[in-house]
């Protein structure tokens, strides 16, 4: 049990410094998945950081923006440089909160593909890689609504009255 759990996590390991290596130098295109159990949807998805399973759809629900669509109408808003800043500190946090978590998801994946695969998985390490999948998800939904949240804060309220109404004309 305890070589199948240290072998997992070397292999865990040399796929994540592989993966690094592999996004850094990989172009903006779509890409295949690499990880059979993963659409070719999901997997840039993942990567990017795109949100496919909705789950800051509390936030907008309730009308949190997001510092990106925010700043698409800095100019209407009338958003003081001091705003624009913080903005894109929130929008800078984000992008790259998302894009570690879909990493760590898509190397998860790629692990429990690979120890079924290989017929060496177990109820023991379904149990770890799965807990960690919903320990990525939380964390994934964690950081859009705390972009939200922290976009909310940075407008006053007649730029959110004002912002609203741009998204209904829209």
């Amino acid at each position: 049990m305890i070589k199948i759990l240290l072998r997992s996590a070397i292999l865990f390991c040399l796929l994540a410094s592989a993966q690094t290596l592999w996004a850094q130098t990989d172009s903006v295109t779509v890409k295949h998945s690499t990880v059979k159990i993963l659409t070719d949807q999901q997997y840039n998805a993942y990567l990017s950081g795109d949100d496919i399973n909705n789950l800051a759809y509390v936030a907008t629900l309730y009308r949190y923006p997001y510092p990106d669509q925010v700043l698409k109408y800095k100019t209407h808003l009338k958003l003081s440089a001091q705003q624009i800043t913080k903005l894109n500190e929130i929008n800078s946090t984000l992008k790259m909160k998302k894009t570690e978590v879909g990493l760590s998801i898509v190397q998860n994946e790629r692990v429990i593909d690979s120890l079924f695969r290989t017929r060496k998985i177990n109820e023991a390490t379904i149990v770890f890689y799965t807990n960690r999948y919903g320990l990525y998800q939380g964390e994934y939904r964690g950081a859009l609504l705390i972009a939200g949240y922290n976009t909310r804060k940075v407008l006053n309220p007649v730029q959110l009255t004002q912002y609203n109404e741009l998204l209904n004309h829209n």
